[in-house]
């Protein structure tokens, strides 16, 4: 079976995409008849017959304010070589003289993406990934006009990049809320896929905070919206022709538009243009805390109603964090009054409080309980390396031994047990050798003693506290 890959760089050098549109139909919902009377008052009204809507208007209005973006690069190159021979070979010398040489340094190599204006002065947003390494940026608008763009700003971790063109009176596009994007909604790329400029698609916004294995906190806007290489940097519309999200990502096995396409939301790409525009550079707050999802079974552990939250697995030493009072088990369920659907959601609430006081809601051992943090610009986050006659864990599974004070210090750990064996409900949740357990349901353990008391006092299920290689984390544990 192929790996699923997400293809970040939409506008990867020499490519860009192909939308396509879709026929108009009409559709409703079917609803029984022959029970109706009967289950009435139980049942909504059905939804009446609609035709699809009408995207002519949007694009004639807003589509000369969507750019393409092409940018040339130098691509660093190796020494020449005979293509196909060992170096050892008695004939590599011989062929490799008389191979075409590249130039010193580095050779030419192109990329195009979209874009959009926001200013009429100029200023034009895009992906991060489109600008990046760029020696220079050229800006084409509808009307075949093309100017030579300076990148303002860039932030990789947003991925969201700043242009400006030296231009005045040009048409642009108004920055909606993202956060009022509703779930099925119909929505409009513009951009430049495979370099065909001003294509248009449409599709709905299929799931909203969508977190992403690519290491950054956007809560991505997931939608069916056919896009592919080249789309990238383009707007997103709704129906009232706002901008909602940035497209920049799909997820595909092919490297080509299989559904799956996200966007960065408008709100998040507003707030990275303002502190690119406004102070050269993006700041984000922090608060030194490594958190995790808070799934089903943890919610189970923790004795929560619902699996929603941020789960701290680990705090920083000397972070605002450990100052405010915060402990590796706390649930952060609230910032402000502001419910926290999960880890995507606190990150990035967290970072738009730098310098500020945040009001934190914690879960802490069954009750609730309310902290005061102040919150630091994000500086590189600092983690503990682990450490590489056992004795038996019972229902867990494992086959564990205290740590050795040496141990302690190379880890950065005081107590703990290190996993021998895992067998068992360990293994099957995925604890292995080497693991070092720290706590169990919020109750540190620092030897078997420890460690068996904590599970006689758990239920079905328990919450381990694991650190591994370069982490921490918290590992659900069925117990039966």
């Amino acid at each position: 079976m192929k790996r699923n890959i997400i293809v970040g760089a939409l506008a990867a050098v020499g490519l860009a995409t192909a939308l396509s549109a879709g026929g108009l139909k009409l559709y409703e919902v079917a609803v029984p008849r022959a029970s109706a009377a009967a289950t009435a008052p139980a049942m909504a009204a059905p939804y009446a017959a609609q035709a699809l809507p009408d995207f002519a208007a949007l694009v004639e209005r807003h589509g000369a304010a969507v750019v393409n973006v092409s940018v040339e690069q130098m691509v660093k190159t190796g020494a020449p070589q005979a293509r196909g021979l060992d170096p050892n070979d008695p004939f590599y010398e011989f062929f490799r003289r008389f191979q075409i040489p590249m130039p010193e340094g580095g050779a030419p190599a192109r990329g195009q993406g979209s874009g959009f204006i926001v200013s009429q002065d100029g200023l034009i947003l895009t992906n991060a990934h489109v600008v990046k390494d760029a020696s220079e940026v050229t800006v084409k608008l509808t009307d075949k006009r093309e100017f030579k763009a300076k990148v303002v700003g860039s932030d990789p971790q947003t991925d969201v990049a700043v242009l400006k063109i030296d231009a005045k009176d040009l048409p642009t596009v108004t920055l909606g809320k993202s956060a009022d994007v509703r779930v099925g909604e119909w929505v409009v790329a513009i951009g430049s896929p495979f370099g065909f400029e001003n294509s248009v698609s449409a599709g709905i916004v299929s799931a909203k905070a969508r977190a992403l294995p690519d290491g950054t906190y956007v809560p991505f806007i997931q939608t069916d919206v056919a896009v592919n290489p080249g789309n990238s940097g383009g707007p997103l519309f709704n129906l009232k022709g706002e901008v909602v999200g940035i497209n920049s990502q799909i997820y595909s096995r092919t490297g080509g538009y299989q559904g799956l396409s996200f966007a960065i939301p408008s709100d998040l790409a507003a707030r990275v243009q303002s502190q690119i525009v406004q102070h050269g550079k993006v700041t984000r707050g922090r608060i030194g805390v490594t958190i995790q999802e808070v799934s089903q079974s943890l919610a189970e552990s923790f004795g929560l109603k619902k699996a929603a939250g941020a789960l701290v697995s680990s705090v920083e030493k000397g972070s605002p964090a450990e100052r405010a009072g915060i402990e590796p088990g706390d649930v952060i369920v609230k910032v402000d009054g502001r419910e926290i659907a999960g880890s995507i959601d606190l990150a990035g609430t967290i970072s738009e409080r730098a310098g500020q006081t945040a009001k934190l809601e914690v879960w802490r051992k069954g009750a609730p309980r309310e902290l005061t943090v102040a919150v630091e610009e994000m500086k590189p986050q600092k983690v503990a390396s682990a450490a590489t006659g056992a004795s038996g864990g019972g229902r867990l599974g494992v086959a564990v031994r205290p740590l050795t004070p040496e141990e302690q210090k190379e880890a950065g750990v005081s107590g703990g047990l290190l996993v021998e064996e895992a067998s068992g409900a360990a293994a099957k949740a995925g604890m292995q050798p080497g693991d070092i357990i720290l706590a169990l349901n919020s109750t540190p353990v620092g030897s078997v003693e420890q460690l068996r008391k904590a599970l006689e006092k758990s239920g079905k299920r328990a919450a381990v506290l694991v650190q591994r290689d370069a982490g921490k984390i918290y590992v659900p544990v069925d117990l039966g």
